[in-house]
């Protein structure tokens, strides 16, 4: 095999660190498997390339016309900076759709770590990919399991896991079977007045995860004007109904952005408190935008709140925002590290305008209250419960 400079592969603009690389021994399997099998490029599809160590390896040995999906922006962006810094072109990308797999004989895929992801991507080789179409999955020995077989076995006919190599695995599925009429995802689930759409990639699914219920109980308990021209939260019901306490902002409506949206369910909840308020809800995974847009047209929200898929919010102006939800992630793919919560806070104090608060949930155990203090300003404790803690940062 061609050598492929994989040391001069950056992460940017994700969080990068001496402990963090931008490929691993996975990335070098799957290159290795798909020039063996000697299939042109243009019958490639590549999913789940991080930063586009796959993608730029298999140009860069000459199967051009490959076709990538990566969910995250994050992912998109250092593939772009990537093959500029190497010179290399040939590739195109694509959103988790037929243009993707339309033709494609041979795709790759870094196993994602939620098995409801997996479902809708292997349902979708199987239900747009070639008839001949094989899936050749890799990842990490410590973080594969049986069930992610299982999951490959409804949608092949074939599943061969390999031996381990570097302590990673690939998995060969063939002989596609035929898709059911209706795709897996995305699926809803209606909790009280609020309908929450979620498709695989999606955190917690169609379900609202712990954190943000309590984020949602401590906003519906708390009230507060803090200058002359700051914004006054309102009570907001976990389940999205409006509530009778609810109050307005001097000096007009406010702009709430809901930051690292998910499903949508915060941005969901905000507005249907605050019929008056501007909300954007930004995310950095295709996957998440793709749910909470579902999830603003389920509740007829649609003229009200924009839903954009950024890296932490890069696109939307300095000190433009009166409010920022977040309940952010500490993890960076498959790694815990306090980098994934630090960009969004940074995003924030970038975004909000002096006076304007952060509404933040964490689990007690990550002490980020500190941290808020330095990046936002000052910050106190709402409301803690056995494993969450929320805070509100004002900024300075």
């Amino acid at each position: 095999m061609p050598d492929f400079p994989y040391d001069r592969l950056r992460r940017w603009p994700d969080v990068e660190a001496e402990n963090l690389q931008a490929h691993d021994a996975t990335d070098l399997l799957l290159v290795e498997r798909a020039l063996a099998l000697g299939i042109a490029g243009e019958e490639i599809a590549v999913i789940g390339d991080e930063y586009g160590a796959i993608t730029l390896a298999l140009t860069d040995a000459g199967r051009t016309g490959v076709r990538v999906h990566q969910d995250l922006a994050t992912g998109r962006r250092a593939l772009l900076r990537n093959a500029e810094e190497l010179g290399l072109s040939g590739f195109a990308s694509y959103e988790l759709d037929r243009s993707l797999l339309d033709g494609a004989r041979l795709v790759l895929l870094q196993l994602p770590k939620a098995l409801a992801e997996l479902e809708e991507i292997t349902d979708a080789v199987a239900r747009w990919a070639a008839p001949d179409a094989v899936l050749v999955a890799g990842g990490r020995v410590k973080h594969m399991t049986l069930a992610q077989n299982d999951v490959l076995a409804r949608s092949f006919a074939e599943v061969q896991p390999q031996r381990a190599e570097r302590k990673s695995r690939l998995i060969v599925a063939s002989a596609p079977l035929p898709a059911p009429a209706a795709a897996p995802f995305p699926v809803s689930t209606v909790h009280g007045g609020l309908t929450v759409v979620a498709h695989g990639g999606a955190f917690a699914g169609s379900r609202i995860d712990i954190g943000t219920r309590v984020l949602l109980d401590a906003l519906a308990g708390f009230g507060s004007q803090l200058s002359k021209n700051g914004p006054a939260i309102a009570d907001i019901d976990p389940e999205g109904r409006d509530s009778s306490r609810s109050c307005g902002v001097v000096n007009g409506a406010p702009t709430v952005i809901d930051l690292g949206c998910g499903t949508g369910v915060l941005a969901v909840s905000y507005a249907l408190a605050h019929p008056g308020a501007r909300v954007i809800a930004t995310d950095r995974s295709a996957s998440a935008v793709a749910s909470a847009r579902a999830t603003v047209e389920a509740n007829a929200l649609a003229d009200r709140i924009a839903v954009t898929h950024d890296d932490a919010g890069s696109a939307l102006a300095d000190a433009s925002a009166d409010v920022v939800l977040l309940n952010p992630p500490f993890h960076l793919g498959a790694s815990i590290h306090p980098g994934a919560a630090t960009r969004l806070f940074e995003a924030a104090a970038r975004m909000l305008r002096p006076g304007g608060e952060l509404w933040t949930v964490y689990n007690s155990s990550l002490g980020y209250r500190a941290e808020l203090s330095r990046l936002i300003g000052e910050t106190e404790q709402v409301l803690r419960t056995p494993k969450f803690t929320v805070t509100r940062s004002i900024r300075r």
